[in-house]
Formats: structure tokens, C-alpha cells, sequence
């Protein structure tokens, strides 16, 4: 197997049905091998909002409390990850819908307190990637659609920041075989100014990343997308990617769309 991609997506795409039919649309035509990994917060928060429950983030990550962490159990491995996974099936993308739990694909602790306390938010310990059960379902064909909740060796189950598993994923399997990050959201990739689509930062780098983050030109929920993005890249991951899902099939070409995450 020549290489492996990995494809996060979130936000409005997620949210909005034919924003999210457009995107699995343009992905099923992508003749590479992709593992997807999709978030779901504003559906949750939509839940928990009906049922007089307040979603609570800092930093871009959600405190995760006994109630809450039902709901995002069953809207991401259950009504998002099978919503997308039936998609792809229709569009004649073989996929199979998976959380972190199936296979122990993500070995997970719970989150220590120390300054916030996260509730049932998990951390993926350092050996807690199984990278040959997705090697196993890519080779067999498959296209594997990932939830983002794990479980640690009590059966706990913990909620795991979406961009921190994609994340997780891709520096796991670089260890065997060259692996691509691709973010996927409604943006054309980082900007610059949060007012202006057109404000693209084409490069981001380990020079430029803390001068314009001192500045406070990234928000919270890019912040960690961002770290996550420089600790891939780091551990082996070939490249990183952020922008656009409608840009998606541009993200394979030499002369990609987004911003590049680079050293």
C-alpha cells in the first residue's frame, strides 16, 4: 500500500445535509485510499440544548459531563457516523462505520484535572493507536468512517476531540506506511483575517505559527486543529492540509488548495 489519507471533517459541513452530501459526493470520486474522521458538535449542542442541557466549551474543547457524554455517544457513533457511512455505501464507496471503541481502534484515558476539569473527555495514550486494524479494513477495500468516542480499559466511555484523533490516527499510521492529513471544514483554509474568506495564509510554519498566533489571529476552535496539525507533522506524518471540503479533490493535486502545514 503506497499511502494512506486521512480526512477530517466538521463544522457547517457536517451540520448542513447538503453541504455534507456535496462533500461525500466529491470524496467517493477520490480513487485514493481514505480513512474519514468526522466530528458532529452542533448537532449535539442542538440535542442538548432540547433537552434544557447548556454544551459547555473552553478552548475549543467540550466539557464532557454524565449527560452529555449520552448524547454525543449517540449522535456521533450512532446518527452521524451511520448517516455518512450510509451515504458513501449509496454513492458506491465500500465504508464501515467505526468508533474508537471498535477493534480498541483508541486505547483512552480520562482526562486528569488540573486547571478544568473536561468531565468524561479522554486522552489517547502513546500506544493507543491500533493502526493495523485500519491498514487490515483499507486493504480489504474499505473506506473506514470514524467516530470520535473511545473507551478506556474499565469500559469507560470518553469523548475525544475530533481533531485530536484524525490527528492521533495519522501519526500512528505514519509509523508504517506515508500517511496525508487533510482538514476539512467550511473555510478556504486558515485565514488571516476571520472576516474575509479570501484571506488564505498559504504556509504555516514553525516561524510564523507563534508570531501570528501572539496576535490572536486564530480563534479557539482553529487553536488546537493548529497544535495538532505541528505534532503530526513532527511524529512523521508526510503533509497537513487545512481548508475547504468543496476543495477537497484539489487537496491530491501538486498544486493543492488550503493552507499547508510545513516545519
Amino acid at each position: 500500500m503506497e499511502e494512506i489519507n486521512i480526512v477530517k471533517v466538521g463544522g457547517k459541513v457536517i451540520d448542513n445535509e447538503d453541504a455534507r452530501n456535496e462533500f461525500l459526493a466529491r470524496l467517493s470520486k477520490i480513487k485514493k485510499n481514505i480513512i474519514l474522521v468526522h466530528g458532529g458538535g452542533k448537532v449535539a449542542n442542538q440535542i442538548l440544548s432540547s433537552m434544557g442541557i447548556e454544551p459547555k466549551m473552553i478552548n475549543g474543547r467540550r466539557i464532557t459531563d454524565e449527560e452529555t457524554l449520552k448524547v454525543v455517544t449517540m449522535v456521533y457513533a450512532g446518527l452521524i457516523n451511520k448517516t455518512i457511512t450510509a451515504k458513501l455505501n449509496s454513492l458506491n464507496r465500500k465504508s464501515v462505520g467505526i468508533s474508537g471503541v471498535d477493534g480498541i481502534l483508541l486505547d483512552a484515558v480520562k482526562r486528569p484535572v488540573k486547571d478544568i476539569d473536561y468531565g468524561f473527555a479522554g486522552d489517547i495514550t502513546s500506544e493507543g493507536v491500533n493502526a493495523q486494524l485500519l491498514i487490515d479494513l483499507v486493504k480489504s477495500g474499505y473506506t473506514p468512517v470514524i467516530a470520535t468516542i473511545a473507551a478506556d480499559k474499565n469500559a469507560q466511555l470518553l469523548n475525544i476531540n475530533a481533531d485530536t484523533v484524525a490527528s492521533t490516527l495519522a501519526a500512528g499510521l505514519a509509523k508504517f506506511v506515508k500517511t496525508n492529513l487533510y482538514f476539512c471544514f467550511e473555510k478556504k483554509g486558515v485565514l488571516m483575517n476571520a472576516e474575509d474568506d479570501n484571506s488564505v495564509i498559504p504556509n504555516l510554519n514553525k516561524v510564523n505559527y507563534p508570531e501570528l498566533s501572539s496576535k490572536g489571529i486564530f480563534s479557539e476552535g482553529m487553536i488546537p486543529k493548529l497544535e495538532n496539525a505541528f505534532k503530526t507533522i513532527d511524529k512523521g506524518v508526510n503533509k497537513v492540509i487545512i481548508g475547504n471540503s468543496n476543495d477537497v479533490e484539489q487537496f491530491f493535486e501538486e498544486n493543492h488548495a488550503g493552507t499547508l502545514i510545513s516545519k
